[in-house]
C-alpha cells in the first residue's frame, strides 16, 4: 500500500514534467514532503492533520504577504485559512478547556 501511495506523488510529478523533487521550490518541496509524510503512514493522528493545517495556514500566510499576489488571489484564500484555523482551534480546544480548569483549580487551592 505505502509504495502505492509513492506512486501517486511520482505519477503527478510526472504528469507535471518534473523528473525530480529537486525541481521544486521550497513550498512545493514543503507540501510533497508533507503528503508523503501522510501518505506513507497507515493512518493518521489528530496529530498529523494538527501539524497539516499549521503548516497550510503557513503557507497561505506567505502568501499573502507576497506583494506580487493580487489582492484577488490573496481573498480566495481566506476561506482556507478559516478552515484550518478552525480545525486546529477545535483539536486545541480539549487542551485549553484543561488548562484552563486546571489553573481555576490551582486558584481555589490557593
Amino acid at each position: 500500500m505505502k509504495s502505492f501511495m509513492k506512486s501517486i506523488l511520482l505519477k503527478l510529478l510526472a504528469k507535471r514534467g518534473i523528473k525530480s523533487v529537486d525541481e521544486l521550490d521550497a513550498e512545493e518541496k514543503a507540501t510533497f514532503q508533507e503528503w508523503d509524510k501522510i501518505l506513507s503512514k497507515e493512518e493518521l493522528t489528530l496529530e498529523d492533520v494538527k501539524e497539516y493545517c499549521k503548516t497550510q495556514c503557513a503557507v497561505i500566510e506567505g502568501k499573502w504577504k507576497d506583494y506580487g499576489t493580487a489582492n484577488v488571489k490573496k481573498a480566495e484564500w481566506i476561506p482556507y485559512h478559516t478552515v484550518y484555523k478552525t480545525l486546529l482551534a477545535v483539536i486545541e480546544s480539549p487542551k485549553s478547556a484543561r488548562e484552563a480548569l486546571e489553573q481555576n483549580l490551582n486558584n481555589l487551592i490557593k
